[in-house]
């Protein structure tokens, strides 16, 4: 057999704690009541935020289910003013092309109501940009190499317990996902092999932030979920 393969041994269910209905109902509109608070905004504060907040909120994005628990991703976090330089001018330069036929007709129409451009002020303001990457292969944790599997599964439910922890935790985010990004592996010194997925940026939303309004329209239950 090969070394490398861990042998599976079951240990009780840690950490459950079941609890009665009427909590769990309440528990299920309390999250819904936070969560349907959170918006995508594109004007930051430069307001500095505590770094072991977004520490904490990177040990419960950590946590997320993974292909055979691999986890198969990485954040690079940038709080570095050069750096931020360096990842605008790299993501304008994309963008600017994108903006200027790459994206089709349909995409930019889709666009239109969001008011979004090729200007990327945002990532130099924040203070926070988190490039999140993805492996197809890394090191376990007895520092062997080993392929990963659904990578792009696992790095998009890890983004979303990101996004929900920094959210509760007071700050504002903005998914930005300039394509291609392989600026930001040079940028960030990772190697060819990780894949950038999205570049998340977190801080306080500026005083005078604003959404669109069109963003503010959500499908209802029924058109996103069928019980069968």
């Amino acid at each position: 057999m090969n070394a490398s393969v861990v042998d599976y041994v079951s240990i009780p269910l840690p950490d459950y704690a079941e609890m009665p209905v009427e909590d769990m109902r309440e528990r299920a509109r309390a999250f819904y009541a936070q969560i349907r608070t959170r918006h995508t905004v594109r004007e930051f504060s430069p307001r500095p935020v505590p770094r072991d907040i977004i520490k904490q909120c990177l040990l419960a994005a950590g946590t997320a289910p993974s292909g055979a628990n691999h986890q198969p991703w990485h954040f690079s976090v940038i709080t570095d003013a050069s750096l931020k330089r360096r990842v605008r001018e790299g993501a304008e330069a994309e963008e600017q092309v994108f903006y200027a036929g790459r994206a089709g007709q349909e995409w930019l129409d889709a666009l239109r109501p969001l008011g979004t451009d090729a200007n990327k002020a945002f990532l130099e303001v924040a203070p926070y940009l988190i490039c999140i990457f993805g492996a197809r292969r890394s090191a376990g944790a007895d520092g062997r190499v080993r392929k990963n599997y659904y990578v792009p599964e696992s790095v998009g439910i890890a983004t979303g317990f990101l996004i929900a922890a920094l959210h509760r935790a007071g700050l504002a985010t903005l998914t930005h996902t300039p394509a291609p990004m392989g600026f930001l592996n040079e940028i960030c010194g990772r190697p060819e092999n990780d894949k950038p997925y999205i570049l998340l940026v977190t801080g306080y939303p500026a005083k005078h932030a604003t959404i669109p309004a069109y963003a503010t329209q959500k499908k209802p239950l029924a058109e996103i979920a069928t019980f069968l």
